[in-house]
C-alpha cells in the first residue's frame, strides 16, 4: 500500500473541476472496490488507509464527498467525523462500515453525514448516495461563490452608497433618505443607481435579499 493517497497523485489545474471522491477504508480491497466502480462512472477518485494520510494530501478544488469507514485501525471514523466539523474542511460523508448498529448509524447521521451502509452494500446504493453527495456540494459551493462575489461587491461601495442602501432596505423613499441624509433628493438618486449598479441589482426586493445575505441592515449602518 502506497503512503497517502493510494493513486499517489496530486490536483492537476486542468483537472480541477472534475468531481472527486475520497475513501478512507484500512481494508486495500474495499478501496480498490470503492476506487473501480466510482471510476467506471467518470468520477475521480482518491483512497486512503487512515485519517491522517487523507487530511495531508492536498484537496481538489472540486466538488467532492468523503466515503468513510466507521471502523479504522487505531481510530474511529466516527470521532473523525467530529474532528471534520471544526474544521474548515466541509465535505459530505458516507458512512461506510462491517460493524454498524442502529445507534451507531443515528449518532453518524445527526452530526451531518448523509448515508449510512453496512458491508456488503450494493454498489448501486452507493453509486446514488454520492451522486447525491456530491450534488449537495456543487450546491454549497456555487452558494459560497456567490456570497464571496457579492461580498466584494459590497465592499466595493462608498460610504454615501452603504448608508443609501440602508435607508432603501429599511423601506424609504428617495425623498426621505434625502431628508434623512440631508442632500438633495438627486444626490440620493446618484448614489442609489450607483449602488444598485455595483451590487448588480435590479430591484428592492432583490436589494433586501442582499442585505439578508450579507447580514447587513439599518442596525449595521447607523440607520434608525
Amino acid at each position: 500500500m502506497l503512503s497517502g493517497s493510494d493513486s499517489n497523485s496530486a490536483p492537476h489545474d486542468s483537472e480541477s473541476e472534475i468531481p472527486v471522491v475520497y475513501v478512507i477504508d484500512d481494508d486495500e480491497e474495499i478501496r480498490l472496490a470503492l476506487s473501480a466502480l466510482l471510476r467506471s462512472t467518470g468520477l475521480r477518485v482518491e483512497t486512503f488507509g487512515s485519517s491522517k494520510d487523507f487530511l495531508a494530501f492536498p484537496k481538489y478544488d472540486a466538488p467532492s464527498c468523503l466515503i468513510l469507514d466507521v471502523r479504522l485501525r487505531g481510530e474511529s471514523g466516527l470521532t473523525f467525523q467530529e474532528e471534520l466539523a471544526r474544521t474548515d474542511l466541509r465535505i459530505p460523508i458516507v458512512f461506510i462500515t462491517g460493524h454498524g448498529d442502529t445507534e451507531m448509524s443515528a449518532k453518524a447521521m445527526k452530526a451531518g453525514a448523509l448515508d449510512f451502509f453496512a458491508k456488503p452494500f450494493r454498489d448501486q446504493d452507493i453509486l446514488d448516495a454520492v451522486e447525491n453527495a456530491l450534488s449537495r456540494d456543487s450546491q454549497r459551493r456555487a452558494a459560497e461563490e456567490s456570497i464571496a462575489t457579492l461580498r466584494s461587491s459590497y465592499g466595493s461601495l462608498t460610504h454615501r452608497e452603504r448608508e443609501v442602501m440602508g435607508f432603501v432596505v429599511a423601506g424609504l423613499m428617495n425623498k426621505q433618505i434625502a431628508s434623512a441624509m440631508r442632500v438633495s433628493e438627486i444626490t440620493v438618486k446618484i448614489h442609489r443607481g450607483q449602488m444598485m449598479k455595483r451590487l448588480a441589482c435590479r430591484s428592492v426586493a432583490d436589494l433586501v435579499r442582499m442585505a439578508e445575505a450579507l447580514g447587513v441592515g439599518s442596525e449595521h449602518l447607523n440607520i434608525s
